[in-house]
C-alpha cells in the first residue's frame, strides 16, 4: 500500500463527508484500485477507504462565536494536521467545503513547505457576501476550486483564481428517484398520514438554535392537522441529540439513522421544513415543497449582514431571483412565521403545485446533466496531479 500514490482529502463537516466519499469512490474507479486515501472525513470517507485522524463530530462548528471556545483545539488540530501531511508527501491535497478550517490548513501546508497540487472542491460562495480575505486565499494558497455552479468561474475568473465547473453532488444521491411504495410500512407511518420532513441541520450548533424553535412550529401545526407525521433524517454527529430532543413531541416522529432513506422521505413528504444549507438543494431535486429557517448567534449574524450582497439565502430563490420557498431566517425564524408558512404547503395544493413549478425551473438553470459530478470532480485532480508531474 506504501507504494500507491496517496491523495489527502478533508471534510470538516458531514455534507463534506458525503462529498469527499464520492469522490473517493470515482477516484479509486479512475485508477483501477491503486491509490491510498489519508485525512479527516466523516462515515462516508471511512466506507469508502479513508482512516479519519479525528471523529468529525470535533468539527462540526459554524458561526463566528461557537467556533471561538473551541479556537485553540482547532488551531493545534490544523497545526497536527499540517505537519502529518507534509512527511506523508502526497500526490495530491483535496480540502472540501468548511473554508474556516480548510484555508488555516492550506496556509500551513504551504508555510511548511508543501508544494504540491492543492484542491478546494465546493467554491465559496463569495459571489453571495464579498471577502476579499478569501479570495486572496484562494489565489494564493490554491491550484485549482472546484464549483457547484455553472456561474462561479466566472466570477473566479474575474478575482485571477483558477475554477472549474463539475457540478453538483446532490445530482448523485437519488433525489428525484420517485416515490417509494414500501417506505411507510418500513417505518411504521400509516398510509394516510401527513408527513412533513423536518430537517435542523447537520452541526450541534444549528440542532441546539434550531430545534426548539421547530418543536413548537410542529406543536401548533400538529393541533390543526391531527393526521401530522413528522419524519427527521439526521446524520451521525447530531442523531442521538435529535432523537433525545423529539422524544416528548406531542406528535408521531421517526427518526431515520441511515442516509440511504433519506430520498424515500422526501419523495413521500408533503412539505419540509429545513434549514438553510444543502438540503434545500436536495429538497429541490426530490420536488419536495419546504420552508427555510435559520438562526445563528447575534453576533454572528450581525457580521454576515456586513458583508452579504444578495437579497436571498437560498440557491433556488438566488436562481430565479426570487422568494420561490419562503425564507424565515433570525428574527423572523419563529414558530408564529413558520407554521403558516409551512401549513400552507401541506394543505393548500395550488400552493404546493406553484412552488413544485418553480423548483423544476431552477434546477434547470444549474446545469446537471451529464458527466456525475464526483467523476468530472476526479478527473480535475487527477489531471492536475499529471501537469504537475510533468
Amino acid at each position: 500500500m506504501n507504494d500507491l500514490p496517496a491523495i489527502v482529502l478533508v471534510a470538516a463537516e458531514p455534507s463534506g463527508d458525503v462529498i469527499g466519499g464520492r469522490l473517493m469512490v470515482a477516484l479509486t474507479r479512475a485508477l483501477g484500485g491503486k491509490v491510498r486515501f489519508a485525512g479527516i472525513g466523516g462515515e462516508r470517507m471511512t466506507a469508502a477507504g479513508l482512516a479519519s485522524r479525528v471523529p468529525l463530530s470535533q468539527l462540526s462548528l459554524f458561526g463566528v462565536f461557537e467556533v471561538l471556545p473551541q479556537a485553540l483545539r482547532i488551531l493545534r488540530l490544523v497545526r497536527e494536521t499540517a505537519e502529518e501531511i507534509v512527511a506523508a508527501k502526497p500526490a495530491c491535497v483535496v480540502t472540501i467545503d468548511s473554508s474556516g478550517f480548510n484555508f488555516r490548513l492550506a496556509r500551513q501546508l504551504r508555510r511548511l513547505g508543501y508544494d504540491g497540487p492543492l484542491v478546494h472542491y465546493v467554491a465559496p460562495q463569495l459571489w453571495a457576501w464579498w471577502r476579499p480575505a478569501k479570495a486572496a486565499a484562494l489565489r494564493r494558497w490554491y491550484d485549482r476550486v472546484l464549483a457547484l455552479f455553472p456561474f462561479e468561474p466566472d466570477f473566479f475568473a474575474g478575482h485571477g483564481i483558477e475554477c472549474r465547473f463539475v457540478g453538483h453532488p446532490a445530482v448523485e444521491e437519488g433525489y428525484g428517484a420517485g416515490h417509494d411504495p414500501q417506505f411507510r410500512a418500513r417505518h411504521g407511518i400509516p398510509p394516510q398520514a401527513s408527513l412533513l420532513a423536518v430537517l435542523p441541520g447537520s452541526r450541534g450548533s444549528e440542532v441546539k438554535r434550531l430545534l426548539p424553535v421547530f418543536a413548537e412550529t410542529v406543536a401548533r401545526l400538529a393541533a390543526r392537522i391531527p393526521d401530522l407525521h413528522v419524519v427527521i433524517p439526521t446524520v451521525p454527529t447530531v442523531a442521538d441529540r435529535v432523537a433525545a430532543a423529539v422524544a416528548g413531541w406531542p406528535v408521531a416522529v421517526t427518526v431515520l439513522r441511515d442516509r440511504g432513506e433519506k430520498a424515500a422521505a422526501f419523495a413521500d413528504s408533503r412539505a419540509a421544513l429545513a434549514a438553510s444549507g444543502t438540503v434545500t438543494l436536495e429538497l429541490a431535486l426530490a420536488g419536495t415543497p419546504f420552508v427555510v429557517a435559520y438562526r445563528v448567534n447575534r453576533l454572528t449574524a450581525w457580521l454576515v449582514r456586513r458583508r452579504v450582497t444578495v437579497r436571498f439565502a437560498t440557491i433556488v430563490n438566488l436562481l430565479m431571483d426570487r422568494e420561490i420557498a419562503p425564507e424565515r431566517l433570525q428574527t423572523d425564524c419563529t414558530p408564529e412565521e413558520l407554521t403558516p408558512a409551512v401549513e400552507r404547503l401541506l394543505l393548500d395544493e395550488d400552493e404546493r403545485r406553484r412552488q413544485r413549478r418553480d423548483l423544476e425551473v431552477a434546477l434547470g438553470r444549474l446545469g446537471l446533466d451529464g458527466r456525475p459530478p464526483s467523476e468530472r470532480a476526479a478527473a480535475e485532480v487527477l489531471g492536475l496531479i499529471g501537469d504537475r508531474r510533468h
